[in-house]
């Protein structure tokens, strides 16, 4: 292998930096599939590296190398990896899948919990107005998603703002949105560099349905005040115990609509591009991105084939 084999391992780090600029200069739903695909293509990459490097501290066990009939002399010549270093990443790898294991456990749970306080919700319409003085409102994923508003929030807004925050909350049922910070979280969890694309997916997902409210609305100054007022009708409601359902939707953390926007992501950013143009594309950023995306996993990729192919090459001395 060669030390080309340790670039998935940095590029988290670069990833790390540029998330939150992709995030404000690519349009949201192109930033949302951009991060959470980035996320999970470099968790795998740089797992798979860990599980490499380890690899190489397995094979240079006398007992292994004798049952694979191996050269531990080519073995030592051929890789870059010192022992200390083979035995840290099998630690690392151990401890990434106790984090994405603890993770998805915990994920799955708040889903089905979700899920399941959706379907419980009264009525049979998408949308559910309970009498709570909290102005709250938020979505659960289910089948199908249930959105639920609070009286509290429905006082708050204007009849047109009402139609911004239904229409946001449509978005994040239609779009699926869960499903991407879902992904996000989990290599986040295998990668804790990861975490800052964890957390601009977050906000991207708020941004898309703030565009998808705005353009439903048709005007873009009526969607931002709507964001602004919800969430200050949200920070001002008097403290309380959430209710199940409220709880739920609290621990998936990305479902939740304009009521727990300031959990979710940064309002004034939000409310400032909403009373600006919409995002244009920019496809040289977005191809510069997938790019060095694609040259992780191609390292990962190369250092199997070195692996594999010293592997072949110790079995062949040994012969």
């Amino acid at each position: 292998m060669h030390l080309a084999v340790y670039l998935p391992l940095v590029m988290p780090l670069l990833a790390a930096a540029a998330a939150r600029p992709l995030a404000v200069r690519l349009p949201p739903a192109a930033a949302t599939w951009l991060l959470a695909g980035s996320a999970v293509a470099l968790a795998m990459a740089s797992c798979a590296v860990l599980g490499l490097l380890a690899l190489t501290a397995l094979v240079r066990i006398p007992l292994v190398g004798a049952v694979g009939e191996m050269s531990r002399q080519v073995i030592s010549r051929g890789d870059p990896a010192s022992v200390p270093v083979a035995v840290a990443a099998g630690v690392l790898l151990a401890a990434a899948a106790a984090g994405v294991c603890r993770a998805l456990w915990h994920r799955t749970a708040a889903l089905i919990a979700a899920g399941r306080q959706a379907r419980r919700l009264p009525g049979a319409g998408q949308v559910v107005v309970t009498e709570d003085e909290a102005a709250d409102a938020y979505t659960l994923p289910g089948w199908p998603c249930r959105i639920v508003v609070t009286t509290g929030m429905m006082r708050a807004l204007s009849h047109p703002e009402r139609q911004v925050l239904l229409a946001h909350e449509r978005a994040h049922a239609s779009g699926f949105h869960y499903l991407f910070t879902t992904a996000a979280r989990l290599a986040s969890a295998a990668n804790p560099l990861l975490s800052p694309l964890a957390a601009a997916v977050n906000y991207t997902v708020e941004r898309w349905a703030d565009e998808r409210a705005a353009v439903a609305a048709g005007d873009r100054r009526l969607a931002a005040r709507a964001i602004a007022r919800a969430a200050l009708a949200s920070a001002a409601a008097p403290s309380r115990q959430p209710g199940q359902a409220s709880r739920a939707a609290g621990a998936l953390g990305v479902v939740t609509g304009p009521a727990r926007m300031r959990h979710a992501g940064p309002v004034p950013r939000r409310v400032a591009a909403l009373l600006g143009p919409p995002p244009q594309p920019r496809l040289l950023l977005l191809a510069v991105a997938v790019l060095l995306v694609a040259v992780a996993g191609a390292a990962a990729l190369q250092a199997a084939l070195d692996l594999h192919a010293l592997l072949e090459y110790a079995r062949a001395a040994r012969g």
